[in-house]
């Protein structure tokens, strides 16, 4: 780890976990032995394609999904499997979560206050009825929506819109750490702009730290810290931002970055686009693989005599 990062402190910790659904013959292991950290006050951004097992890991954070195997610490307590009542409900405050589908995460038949208050009333987090009201206007004008949204339904307003109402109800909690699950793909390019400049000026104003959970890398270069890279359930690569995508060992790491597009029709249009395939890629019949510290923050997941090959590549300068 850089020495940067030794500075900072750990604040989610996640140990060799596993996440399993169904039973016997119909088992599916969604997650397979992850191990990563958050630092306090970074976005670590989680990409893969679809049912790779990121949201699996962000519902597991929250305790949505439970661990078949594995931990789950934050700030130095272990938060996965049977809590106090509690500290349960502590953690329910300090850890919120962000859905994917505006529209699927919002409850139909409340207002916009009932909504953005119901954490509010649960935990208590208010004084009296004036400071209610005060919160909640205060965190809906901060999202960029107005006061007389609070009395609407959520079919009154657009995706974009829903998202920030979504964001509200998570910010008023004042929690410390925020799983972001792909908070702007069901969202139009000119609004995911917006939403993802509202997480950045709350990370900012109120030191909060996110998992930020994308299947698509263009995005996560511009708000994230570190990227951790997973296919089919397993660690590929962990790297800060700028060092990934200047040195993207993992040929499933190179497969995500080829499939950015590219702004220029033509160079676009000719470009190749690298396709990853494990079993022609990989031999491990001989050799086991495993998540490698190469030194410089960066882990990639490979055999040893892949590993020799990558820091070759990496360090060849």
């Amino acid at each position: 780890m850089s020495e940067q990062q030794n500075e900072k402190k750990v604040l989610l910790s996640i140990r060799n976990l596993d996440v399993v659904f169904g039973r016997g013959k119909k088992a599916f292991k969604a997650v397979d032995n992850v191990s990563f950290d958050i630092y306090k006050g970074e976005t670590l951004s989680l990409v893969g394609e679809s049912g790779s097992g990121k949201t699996t890991i962000g519902r597991a954070i929250v305790r949505i999904n439970p661990c078949s195997k594995g931990e789950i610490w934050y700030d130095g307590q272990k938060i996965s499997g049977k809590l106090p009542r509690k500290r349960d409900r502590e953690v329910i405050r300090k850890i919120q979560m962000i859905f994917q589908d505006p529209a699927a995460s919002l409850n139909e038949r409340a207002t916009i206050e009932y909504i953005i208050s119901e954490g509010l009333y649960n935990f208590h987090l208010y004084k009296d009825e004036k400071d209610r009201i005060a919160k909640i206007t205060k965190v809906v004008e901060d999202v960029g929506l107005l006061p007389e949204h609070l009395t609407r339904y959520p079919h009154e307003f657009s995706g974009g819109q829903r998202q920030r109402v979504g964001l509200a109800r998570s910010i008023v909690m004042e929690p410390e750490f925020i799983v972001a699950d792909e908070p702007i793909s069901a969202l139009d390019v000119s609004i995911r702009a917006q939403v993802l400049n509202l997480l950045k000026k709350f990370q900012v104003e109120k030191g909060l730290t996110y998992l930020f959970i994308a299947h698509d890398l263009s995005i996560v270069r511009f708000i994230s810290d570190r990227i951790v890279v997973i296919y089919k359930g397993k660690i590929m690569e962990i790297a800060e931002t700028e060092e990934l995508f200047k040195f993207p060992l993992h040929p499933y790491t190179k497969s995500l970055i080829s499939a950015i597009p590219i702004p220029d029709p033509i160079i676009e249009k000719n470009k190749k686009l690298f396709v990853y395939d494990p079993a022609a890629m990989h031999d491990y019949s001989t050799e086991k693989p495993a998540l490698t510290d190469l030194g410089n923050g960066h882990l990639v997941f490979g055999s040893p005599s892949e590993i020799e090959k990558y820091k070759s590549i990496r360090f060849s300068e």
